[in-house]
């Protein structure tokens, strides 16, 4: 049931004389279960301006950017207010919220296939929110898209991932809003792409339109926003100007965050950092602050009242009861496991593919993914396969495990048992009406382990990746999005696999369960000596998890090589283009 606190709303055609964009005010939202989402949130997003909005998984985020756009379930229940140029969402008809969206707000998703009407042609999709073909042109030129016309005619599948991105960023900015909506934008686009989406961004925002910029990438949100608010447990923990926020973190979170972060210069061959703890159950919240349980400057003070939001500068609040004695600072993090020694590696293969190719489609219409690849994979290394969307990557490891066959050539995996794959959606790879402990006997049954043992191993193979063993008797919505990777990491090592394949495995996570997951891979490779094969579009993990690189392009490894070599002095164009497109958070400060 919507509830407010505000029942009179402005006319929607004169409410762009708004002052601000979007204005929030002691905004709550619960959801059905006692899930509160939001407990009080204020935020003002002035015209022309760009907000990012970072935090954790589960920290409001995507929440707070539906309650602006009108567009939360009628089952949630909300107090407070979320001012779309002036028209308070919370309070106004379904039909008011309609047309408000229709004339002031635009909003781009994680993927836009979901929001793509997958029967019609591109053309029609824009020009309804253009009002005509002629507008529509403009605005996907305007976009960056090429070749404007003939795109026009093409359905959103024969797009690639970053067109398909343009067209909704073409449609958002429709009738120049006054408040665009991005949630997580270019969080599945490779780098070069991602870059590509930034600086169109950077181009688009004018002295009228303003954006709302959610991101779990701190270096993503330096490249765009000239505001940070952090957001934590449902409340804002952080917020001022970017430079100031990410150069002078004077929240415990908000520093922890910055320290957690996997960068070009994190330390190879030795576990990452990560926040203690979990983040808050948001069913059963504290009385004080929602970071106090893991917070290094805890006090007795902390655990009291909740911290209200107070402004220590004209562009700056924080929400802390000890800012004052803590001042700014880093909150220095440590790792907090101990990797075995890296094994001898061997010249024994795990995976060896050659002059593998493979095609979709027929005639005219058949696509090459691979085309006459090459790849080793030694048993107790790790490779990682980088490159743009579209290169073959993904082709390439569905190969090597055994899900697609090659039109030519052969792949030939080592001896010991079948590779396994890791997806980059654990949640998805889960039965949902399975417990945990019966998907993770399926396999110990297949392979004729006796009843009374794989209990045990279950068990045994839970508590080798962190998780209790009561997480056996949960199933996949019972559980977080960290909890649920590692269910799928756990699946996937208990019979241990000659070859892990891992895709996209962390591209979606935030920067402190990132962090968790490539720990936990570091450390199984090592203690089952498995090699591995990881898919990524993300170069400082590939760094920081792999002894070699291997650069597609076009179906074909361009480049290989130890991975600091290859990263230090790249010799393909395609790399290059690659590392240049990384967004430098570290040489931005």
């Amino acid at each position: 049931m919507l509830t407010a606190t505000r029942v009179r709303t402005p006319d929607v055609a004169t409410a762009a004389r708004s002052e601000h964009a979007l204005e929030v005010r002691d905004l709550h939202i619960t959801f059905p279960g006692g899930v509160q989402a939001l407990r009080g949130v204020d935020l003002t997003v002035g015209r022309g301006e760009v907000v990012g909005l970072v935090g954790e998984s589960g920290s409001g985020k995507t929440v707070l950017g539906l309650a602006a756009l009108g567009l939360l379930p009628a089952k949630a229940t909300v107090t407070g207010v979320a001012a779309l140029a002036g028209i308070d969402m919370v309070a106004a008809t379904d039909e008011v919220r309609r047309q408000a969206r229709k004339l002031h707000a635009g909003a781009v998703f994680q993927d836009p296939m979901t929001s793509l009407n997958p029967t019609m042609r591109v053309g029609q999709q824009v020009a309804e929110a253009a009002g005509s073909l002629e507008a529509a042109t403009v605005l996907l030129d305007r976009a960056g898209i090429p070749d404007p016309q003939r795109r026009l005619t093409q359905y959103p599948h024969e797009l690639s991932g970053g067109l398909r991105q343009r067209v909704m960023i073409a449609m958002a900015i429709a009738g120049n809003p006054d408040l665009v909506v991005a949630d997580e934008p270019t969080t599945a686009l490779d780098v070069t792409v991602q870059a590509q989406i930034l600086e169109l961004f950077r181009e688009l925002r004018d002295v009228t339109t303003s954006f709302v910029f959610v991101t779990h990438d701190l270096a993503v949100a330096r490249e765009v926003a000239d505001r940070i608010v952090v957001l934590y447990g449902g409340r804002v923990a952080e917020a001022g100007p970017t430079e100031e926020v990410l150069n002078a973190p004077q929240h415990p979170y908000t520093s922890a965050l910055l320290h957690a972060r996997l960068g070009r210069h994190s330390r190879r061959g030795e576990p990452l950092p990560t926040l203690p703890g979990e983040p808050p159950n948001p069913r059963q919240p504290a009385d004080g602050c929602a970071f106090a349980a893991r917070c290094a400057h805890v006090a007795d003070a902390c655990n009291e009242a909740l911290p209200a939001l107070e402004i220590v500068s004209p562009n700056r609040s924080i929400a802390c009861v000890r800012r004052a004695q803590i001042g700014a600072h880093v909150t220095r993090l440590r790792a907090v496991e101990e990797w075995p020694p890296t094994p001898a590696y061997t010249s024994e293969l795990a995976l060896q593919m050659r002059n593998v190719t493979k095609g979709f489609g027929r005639g005219k219409a058949r696509r090459v993914a691979v085309d006459g690849l090459d790849l080793d994979v030694r048993k107790g290394s790790c490779v990682a396969l980088v490159g743009e969307s579209g290169c073959g990557k993904t082709t390439t490891l569905r190969m090597a495990v055994g899900l697609e066959r090659p039109d030519e050539g052969f792949v030939e995996t080592g001896r010991g048992n079948p590779p396994q794959l890791v997806f980059q959606d654990a949640g998805a790879s889960l039965t949902p009406w399975l417990r945990i402990g019966d998907l993770m006997e399926e396999p110990l049954r297949n392979a004729g382990v006796p009843a009374k043992e794989r209990l045990s191993r279950v068990k045994d193979t839970l508590a080798l990746v962190g998780l209790p063993e009561t997480v056996a008797d949960a199933r996949g919505a019972e559980l977080s999005g960290g909890q649920r990777q590692r269910v799928a990491l756990a699946r996937a090592v208990l019979i241990p696999p000659t070859l892990l394949a891992c895709d996209e495995p962390i591209s979606a996570l935030d920067v402190s369960l990132a962090a968790v997951v490539l720990n936990l891979l570091g450390r199984l490779s090592r203690e089952l000596g498995m090699a591995m094969l990881f898919v990524t579009h993300d170069l400082a993990a590939a760094r920081f998890v792999s002894d070699e690189i291997a650069v597609m392009s076009a179906g074909v490894v361009v480049e290989r090589g130890a991975t600091e070599q290859v990263l230090a002095a790249p010799a393909s164009d395609a790399t290059r283009e690659l590392l240049a497109a990384v967004p430098d958070f570290e040489a931005a400060r």
